[in-house]
């Protein structure tokens, strides 16, 4: 039994429920309707954890949730946004499903266990269907079929006929009465429509946060003295909500059926042990809750899916390819001919003041020329990676927040989550890093090693990746995500020096904090036996660090990125849904 006791609910000091009292048996559909903003879904994601309460408490099979957490294979929510990946098939999104909620299960379990399910939907024929081509209606029964993958016995439904066609919504209606009474759990079903309240065996509703009826749906018309269930609302209008609810405490016995008033008052809890708990006496020879996976295997098939996505996705990997093959290119424009050739200033006894003069004026023009040069295509090679890295990950965890909160909810690990988008994107950096090294070296010559400048050039993108990564995880909207990254890249140009040195000690401040200065400072003493080093260090005007501290500090940055990007992981974004 699922009993709710005083439940009140504040945010940003505003309550947004009032002491709200009720109780749900086994084997149960309940409705919790309303009118918009009366706090049908913040009582949902109360009674799921993923709100605090202010005051109460929420008991489940006699267990204080405030003290002891639903497990994830206990509880199965269906939020009103769609929890599979569109990209992916029907039968995939299952198996996805299984491998990430439940330990165990060999496969040829796991398949009979989601054709069973995919049957019990009615969504066998779609099965190998892409979800973005599948109806609203079958996108609904879906979701049901994901969170019956561990097998919950408490299944929270919120809003998920809203917007489908009469017949959808009976159809999913009278899926979830079957997913109650078939399977012997309790179901809650948060709707506006009263079109199907009498197929549920509680009703709920809720006005303003205030409980004004608890009780079975045959009795809600009578007991607010209306013809029709459409006429329940507009007659909430005719009073207060906190009017509806005293006159509901004073009714509620004569009106509520015994099974749905809790058994236990908040005042009566010191005497709990007295006596054995009914449900507690049927939980105790309840199934155990399925164990879930360990950061291992989960990691392991979200990297798999996440390869999948991207093999799918023909608009990324063109993207990607394009910027792979033409970011070099637009370096090696400046100097397709490769880097000139530094001229030997000729000093001979034989030549006269004035011819030395002369030679002297084209050896530094030359040298300022070539220096710039090598200078302005080092930090091009690093702020194209940047850029290039800022697209990577600036959508990369915030584009899916929503499913990942959902399977964090399910049991998910938040680092199993973040070493599969860390990995992948891994493989794009030294993908796109190598090719911009090695493409560039040996068009337009560049001395020194190409270990060396390759491992500068792929932490700079390496760096910018992981804190984009890390915005990512921070931002509520992708867009949002976008443009904070492509403001980080603009930023690393000026900032670095390469152009225009710094104002000391403001260089000093900010240059730690700028991976492209470390980048392009290490690249250059990669070519430190060279000519070309010491003209580019003559026109640079910036002081140039050891090639061993610019790999440790990107080393940090990116060290920095990830650990940001887990705290990111782990914040709860429910509320920006």
């Amino acid at each position: 039994m699922l009993e709710l006791h005083d439940v009140t609910v504040t945010a940003g000091g505003q309550p947004l429920l009032h002491g709200i009292s009720a109780a749900f048996p086994d084997t149960h559909f309940g409705a919790i309707i309303g009118p918009s903003g009366c706090g049908k879904t913040t009582l949902l994601r109360a009674i799921a954890g993923l709100i605090e309460i202010s005051e109460g408490s929420i008991l489940w099979g006699g267990r204080d949730l405030e003290q002891e957490d639903l497990s994830p294979s206990e509880l199965g929510y269906v939020p009103q946004f769609g929890i599979a990946h569109a990209r992916l098939t029907s039968d995939e999104n299952l198996r996805s499903a299984a491998r990430l909620r439940v330990r165990g299960l060999r496969p040829r379990d796991r398949t009979a266990r989601i054709h069973q399910i995919l049957e019990a939907i009615g969504i066998w024929d779609v099965a190998h269907r892409h979800v973005r081509f599948l109806s609203g209606g079958q996108q609904r029964r879906l979701g049901l079929a994901i969170e019956l993958i561990s097998d919950p016995r408490l299944l929270l439904c919120d809003e998920v006929t809203s917007g489908l066609d009469p017949k959808a919504e009976n159809d999913l209606v009278h899926l979830m009465q079957r997913l109650a009474i078939d399977s012997g759990r309790l179901v809650l079903n948060v709707t506006h429509s009263l079109r199907h309240i009498d197929l549920h065996n509680s009703v709920t509703l809720l006005h303003g946060g205030h409980l004004v009826y608890h009780g079975p749906p045959n009795l809600l018309l009578h007991y607010f003295e209306v013809p029709h269930a459409e006429d329940v609302y507009p007659k909430l209008a005719s009073r207060e909500p906190e009017e509806w609810h005293e006159l509901w405490i004073e009714n509620a016995h004569a009106f509520a059926g015994q099974a749905l008033i809790p058994r236990r008052t908040p005042e009566h809890e010191d005497h709990a042990h007295d006596e054995p708990h009914p449900e507690e006496a049927r939980t105790a020879h309840a199934p155990a809750a399925a164990p879930t996976p360990g950061p291992f295997p989960q990691f392991v098939e979200l990297l798999t899916r996440r390869c999948r996505l991207f093999l799918r996705s023909p608009g990324e990997i063109w993207l990607q390819i394009l910027l792979t093959l033409a970011f070099p290119c637009l370096v090696v424009l400046f100097a397709y001919k490769g880097l000139p050739q530094i001229q030997n200033l000729n000093m001979g006894v034989d030549v006269d003041i004035l011819e030395q003069l002369r030679q002297t004026i084209d050896f530094t023009i030359q040298t300022s020329q070539i220096g710039s040069l090598v200078s302005g295509l080092a930090m091009f090679q690093v702020v194209l990676l940047t850029l290039m890295g800022s697209n990577n990950a600036a959508r990369e965890i915030v584009a899916e927040r929503l499913i990942y909160e959902k399977e964090k909810l399910s049991g998910l690990h938040p680092s199993a989550h973040l070493a599969a988008k860390a990995v992948f994107l891994a493989a794009l950096v030294s993908a796109q890093s190598a090719w911009m090294c090695v493409f560039v070296k040996f068009i337009c010559g560049f001395p020194g090693d190409l270990a060396g400048q390759f491992a500068h050039l792929c932490l700079a993108n390496g760096a910018m990746t992981a804190i984009c990564l890390a915005i990512s995880a921070w931002s509520r909207t992708p867009g949002q995500a976008s443009l904070i990254s492509m403001y980080l890249v603009g930023f690393q140009l000026p900032l670095s020096g390469a152009i225009l040195a710094l104002p000391e000690p403001l260089g000093a401040i900010v240059r730690p904090f700028i991976a492209a200065y470390w980048s392009w400072s290490g690249y250059l003493q990669t070519m430190k036996d060279t000519r070309l080093y010491d003209v580019a260090v003559a026109v640079a005007g910036t002081p140039l660090s050891p090639g061993l501290l610019c790999l440790w500090t990107l080393a940090c940055h990116v060290a920095i990125g990830l650990y940001l990007a887990y705290t990111g992981c782990l914040r709860s974004q429910w509320q920006n849904e």
